[in-house]
């Protein structure tokens, strides 16, 4: 009878023991995560549509200056031609007045002299025709280029006037080109602080996920320990009532967490890079034994072969990470680096110091190969 009383009261503590459970609810800090990273998103979109407009002005403005390199090659042009018709028009004016100066010079008299001194009425004729067409010949030709001049003067006037309305197209643009830079820089000013932001509330989120894990951790532990204290109690009361003795006692070891990176591969990456501290230079687009630009280290740490992966903006696609771990990779539009751990970076940062150990900038972001 006790036997049976025993034994359900073992029963009844360890069905209340397995009832105890603890609510999973989304953390404040969780959600200030989100919601950063919302803001993240849509500032980084806002930048690329505006890096999108800035693309487009610079094309116009790139086609206006090809349009004034043209036009300013065509006035260049219209100025020679303009020198050429007046040097034509100055030498034929001078034709004339040379020719003008020789008839008086030479006596020659008036046409009714002329008429009346030649030797028969046809002789007559044909020295007033002559004298008629030459003269209408010298003003016709003045003429022509005099009107060649104007027409060069005027194609002159009319380019320098486009010439004039592209400038000023091509200020307007630039005045646009300007705002949009000024804007864009303005987003990544913002979006570098969200980054800061979000890598803050991640540590508290993260810090926050710990205390939560620990006291679980107590609380199960301390659950355990009634569980077993139960079980001997219980157990003692069963030996009792059978008048036996019997000391058994098992223990449960709690599974093993899984990490959450692949420590071997980060330790690998990491062990890369240590490897080049101090004895590695920076060089433009190498990414050799002892010579690498800062992408090429980052190729070269992440697979363990000299060949590149891609650039900076390549890794800026790879899925970024709120918990970076050592092995991951810090990047921004213009550098990146092998993390580390503890805010550090191993990089080749410039040809004066090569491959060294520094912090992360706060304009860096983490992603994972």
């Amino acid at each position: 009878m006790k036997l049976k009383k025993v034994r359900r009261t073992l029963v009844s503590l360890v069905m209340v023991c397995a009832m105890v459970v603890s609510p999973v609810l989304a953390a404040p800090e969780d959600d200030r995560v989100v919601e950063l990273e919302g803001e993240k998103a849509q500032a980084e979109s806002e930048m690329n549509d505006l890096q999108n407009q800035l693309n487009d002005l610079l094309g116009t403005i790139n086609d206006l200056e090809l349009q004034l390199i043209e036009k300013g090659q065509e006035i260049a042009q219209a100025e020679l031609d303009l020198q050429a018709a007046q040097e034509e028009e100055e030498a034929q004016y001078q034709a004339l007045l040379k020719r003008i100066k020789c008839m008086y010079e030479e006596g020659d008299s008036t046409p009714v002299e002329n008429f009346f001194s030649a030797g028969s009425f046809s002789e007559a004729l044909t020295k007033a025709e002559y004298a008629q067409k030459l003269h209408e010949y010298d003003r016709a030709q003045l003429a022509v280029y005099q009107e060649a001049v104007q027409n060069v003067k005027d194609l002159k006037a009319r380019l320098e006037q486009e010439a004039e309305e592209l400038r000023q197209k091509e200020a307007e643009y630039q005045a646009k080109s300007d705002e949009v830079t000024q804007l864009i820089e303005s987003k990544r000013v913002d979006i570098a602080n969200l980054d800061d932001m979000i890598q803050e509330a991640a540590r508290i989120a993260q810090e926050a996920q710990r205390r939560r894990e620990e006291e679980a951790r107590r609380e199960a532990e301390r659950l355990e320990q009634e569980r077993l204290a139960a079980e001997r109690r219980a157990a003692e009361q069963a030996a009792a009532a059978n008048n036996s003795s019997s000391s058994s006692s098992g223990s449960t070891s709690k599974p093993k967490r899984e990490p959450v990176y692949n420590v071997a591969t980060g330790n690998a990456i990491v062990d890369r890079a240590y490897s080049w501290v101090g004895n590695a230079d920076y060089v433009w687009g190498a990414c050799s034994p002892g010579a690498f630009d800062c992408s090429g280290f980052v190729s070269y740490c992440l697979t363990g072969s000299y060949s590149r992966l891609g650039t900076t903006y390549t890794f800026l696609t790879w899925p970024r990470v709120s918990d970076p771990q050592p092995g991951d990779i810090a990047v921004n539009a213009t550098h990146c680096g092998v993390y580390i751990g503890g805010g550090q970076m191993i990089h080749a940062a410039n040809t004066s110091v090569g491959v060294i150990v520094g912090p992360v900038p706060s304009s860096m972001v983490y992603v994972r190969y």
